[in-house]
């Protein structure tokens, strides 16, 4: 079982390097985890984010700052609670979390489109779904 996991970490980050985008902005890994709790989650504030990253308040707060700075967030108020401010990812923010955390989109469409059949593609997409799937379920128990 622990060789199974260490296989597809290994895995993972192989595919990772291979397919990454070249990066074109500084960012911090920090600030990429906050932008991804704010693509991920409802209603994210800087609670949430101190919380996500385990900081303090004001540590999250001096973060959320430099976001903002970079124009890669901006605050709305919850409809629920509108005392309450929410973080969301502006276009800049979601084009530079999209190009640091996922695979490059003409790479992958190489590596599936031009060096997979049909049934190898459906084979990739099956076990993808499954392992998120589960991590879902991880995450929510």
């Amino acid at each position: 079982m622990v060789k199974e996991v260490i296989q597809l970490n290994q895995l993972w980050t192989d595919i990772y390097y291979q397919l990454r985008y070249n990066h074109q902005e500084k960012i911090t890994h920090q600030a990429i985890r906050i932008l991804q709790v704010i693509q991920k989650q409802d209603e994210v504030g800087i609670k949430e984010i101190a919380e996500a990253i385990q900081v303090s308040h004001n540590t999250a707060s001096e973060h959320i700052k430099r976001l903002f700075e970079k124009k890669y967030l901006f605050k709305t108020r919850s409809i629920e609670d509108e005392r309450k401010v929410i973080l969301r990812l502006t276009d800049l923010g979601s084009d530079v979390l999209h190009r640091h955390s996922s695979l490059d989109e003409e790479k992958l469409k190489q590596v599936l489109f031009k060096q997979m059949s049909d049934e190898e593609r459906e084979l990739i997409l099956e076990a993808f779904t499954l392992l998120k799937e589960r991590a879902v379920d991880v995450r929510n128990s």
